[in-house]
């Protein structure tokens, strides 16, 4: 197992309170199991092999009775290949001629760590799920079967209209199993006040990736985003960002910008959205980059823009979504174009998503999903891409 001095104090001592008393007191925790079985199927115009991937990830849980305000929780987590449908590049070292799914087969502590919390006070020593905002600058990225965690030390604060939250972090425990984890050194900060309007959000994310070659990113930025009732039952929803970016590596030092506005109307069970997101360049040389984000939350779920090209990208989109036979699906467009324009490349290209997830009872739930993308300018090095996911899940 890869993992740095600190990190593995941190789970020794966790997995030793998880199993002290806290988990022989009168109430003596609970216990939890999760499964996801989902089949992938990837289709590019390229040279490389159409990819399909039969997976079953599972997650057991336990989280001790409280003592003292302390707590302690440990899960583990299992994502293996299902009868042998594994013709995939699954970003380990297997599936070499396919196309990407990056749902390599692993077994790992996905969160254990010691909790207090008291009146609105929380904090969090060990590994764990660390989500910020909408997670466009950190989340899980709970999509893939090895969602990301962190080894970390955090702190949350929260009241009627405050809340920030301090977390350090010494390792990014990645999607890509444990072998492609990143020993690091980030700050993260995140302080927001309600307001009658929304919610107003400042942030700045000090990432010292601390693996081989050094780089270091540092973002700050503001966020509002909120809804106001227009009618009886209508809604106007409404979000507003910016952030600028050092970043400085190997390759060099540079500056970019992000923004986002995004509008919308609920009506009748039925929401529609409107939105503009820039992830700057840097004179065409680098891309705003959001490396602990859940990507694929964002500029499509075809995955054709996990890193920030470095023309950077301007994604306008639309969505419209709902709910049908006690479900909810959705339809989102987005058509993309380079921030910073070459002669060469210009238009990214375009992409339809297309959901509908259902959750049975309390117990089951399943789902189907698909992302087609066209290709922009032949030298924006992208191809045509269809993928599509059919899954089913079970929690007890």
């Amino acid at each position: 197992m890869k993992a740095n001095k600190l990190t593995l104090s941190i789970l020794a001592a966790t997995t030793f309170t998880a199993v002290s008393p806290l988990a022989y007191s009168a109430d003596a925790g609970t216990a939890s199991i999760d499964f996801r079985l989902r089949y992938e199927a990837v289709d590019q115009d390229n040279a490389l092999r159409d990819a399909d991937a039969l997976t079953l990830r599972t997650r057991l849980s336990y989280k001790t009775a409280t003592f003292n305000k302390f707590s302690g929780f440990v899960e583990f987590e299992d994502s293996r290949q299902v009868l042998g449908v594994d013709d995939y590049n699954d970003t380990a070292g297997n599936g070499a001629g396919y196309s990407v799914i990056a749902d390599p087969e692993t077994t790992e502590v996905d969160q254990a760590y010691v909790q207090y919390a008291d009146q609105g006070f929380t904090a969090k020593v060990g590994r764990q799920v660390l989500t910020l905002d909408n997670h466009r600058f950190v989340g899980h990225v709970g999509w893939r079967q090895d969602r990301q965690t962190f080894d970390a030390a955090s702190f949350n604060y929260k009241s009627d209209n405050y809340e920030a939250t301090y977390a350090y972090l010494t390792q990014r425990n990645r999607i890509f199993a444990e072998n492609r984890d990143l020993d690091s050194k980030d700050h993260l900060l995140n302080v927001s006040y309600k307001t009658p309007f929304g919610k107003l959000t400042g942030y700045g994310y000090l990432l010292d990736e601390d693996e081989g070659v050094q780089r270091e990113i540092d973002t700050y930025g503001i966020r509002f985003a909120g809804s106001q009732k227009h009618g009886d039952s209508n809604k106007v929803l409404y979000a507003f960002e910016f952030a600028t970016q050092d970043s400085e590596s190997a390759a060099g030092q540079f500056d970019a910008e992000y923004s986002l506005i995004e509008v919308g109307y609920g009506f009748s069970g039925i929401t529609v959205k409107g939105g503009y997101e820039v992830l700057g360049s840097d004179n065409g040389f680098y891309g705003f980059s959001t490396p602990l984000a859940t990507l694929h939350k964002f500029n499509g779920w075809a995955d054709q823009f996990l890193g920030t090209p470095s023309l950077g990208l301007a994604d306008l989109y639309v969505s419209v979504s709902g709910k049908a036979l006690g479900g909810k699906w959705s339809i989102v467009y987005h058509d993309y174009e380079a921030d910073e324009d070459e002669a060469a490349v210009e238009d990214f290209g375009d992409e339809i998503n297309l959901s509908y997830g259902k959750s049975f009872n309390k117990t089951f739930s399943g789902g189907i999903k698909f992302a087609a993308y066209s290709a922009g300018d032949s030298g924006s090095g992208k191809v045509d891409t269809d993928k599509l996911w059919v899954w089913v899940g079970a929690k007890f």
